[in-house]
């Protein structure tokens, strides 16, 4: 077994993931029923997790590929331009998700305007994952492939995704910049978890949950930004910088589970009810133990991608 396989089994729960949330947002607003639309949240929430390593699994199923004379180059380029897009509205799917289930925290509602802005990112993403899962289901079937587009053709023009790449690789100060941005992105991201899970811990006592709730959205920003920048840099070295690098692997799994246990801090009544002065039950420290232990992982594989692994 290797990445391809896990890239093949990773691809579909977007597409499906997508259709489930979907389906159970449309049900949550006939029936307007916020706890339904929580739950659908917390689905575009989590699938918006998942697809950072479904793409980047992708392009070891591309390494995999490349050896086949057989695979079209241009089809997988189109593939990969179309999962780049895709992956950025489907982020956005989540990051809108995730303000909802922080509004409903702190509003006991959701606005209409989330509401709204979530259903219209969720079904464009919807049908941009269904173009991926066409695209890629097309490199190897050619029975399911029609009209001039999917015939082998020279690309004429370059993909987003690799003018993208080509700006981080040839333009001198692309680079640079772009660390400068995700060090910024990282402070503002990891400065939040501290408070927030050091209040969790017992310190800060002073302070009620609900004031540090408030910067929440500080910290997802910053995340935001880390995975903007990240994946500027994923697409902008060789593919095997990466994907040969298993410290790049268990830095996104545990983005993975830190994103799990940061949603526990949104969106559940154990921190909420912590006010001035209270000592936070013990599953609120537990997970705030895991969470300064999972972001510290995160940081620590991240710096030392260039000195573990065969990549560097």
């Amino acid at each position: 077994m290797n990445l391809a396989h896990v890239h093949l089994l990773l691809n579909h729960f977007p597409t499906i993931g997508m259709v489930v949330g979907l389906g159970l947002f449309f049900v949550a607003i006939a029936a307007k029923n916020n706890d339904l639309k929580r739950a659908s949240l917390g689905i575009f929430f989590f699938i918006a997790l998942l697809s950072i390593p479904t793409f980047a699994t992708g392009t070891a199923a591309q390494l995999v590929l490349s050896n086949n004379p057989a695979v079209s180059k241009s089809m997988i380029e189109r593939h990969e331009d179309a999962a780049f897009i895709a992956l950025a509205f489907m982020e956005l799917t989540g990051v809108l998700s995730w303000l909802g289930l922080w509004q409903y925290r702190r509003l006991s509602r959701l606005p209409q305007g989330t509401v709204a802005a979530v259903l219209l990112a969720g079904l464009v993403t919807f049908g941009l994952m269904t173009r991926v899962a066409t695209l890629g289901g097309e490199i190897q079937h050619p029975e399911i492939r029609t009209g001039p587009a999917s015939v082998e053709t020279a690309t004429a023009d370059p993909t987003l995704a690799r003018v993208i790449a080509d700006g981080m690789v040839n333009q001198k100060w692309c680079w640079a910049a772009g660390e400068t941005v995700h060090f910024i992105g990282l402070c503002l991201l990891f400065g939040v978890v501290l408070l927030v899970d050091l209040r969790m811990l017992g310190f800060l006592k002073g302070l009620s949950f609900s004031t540090l709730h408030r910067l929440l959205p500080w910290g997802v920003l910053g995340f935001g930004v880390n995975v903007v920048t990240g994946i500027f840099f994923f697409i902008g070295a060789p593919p095997t910088f990466y994907v040969t690098n298993p410290t790049f692997f268990w830095k996104l799994a545990l983005i993975l589970v830190a994103g799990a246990n940061a949603l526990y801090f949104t969106v559940f009544e154990q921190p909420w009810s912590v006010g001035a002065g209270d000592r936070p039950p013990m599953v609120a420290r537990v997970a705030a133990a895991s969470g300064i232990l999972l972001w510290t992982g995160v940081i620590f594989c991240g710096q030392m991608l260039p000195f573990l692994g065969r990549s560097f």
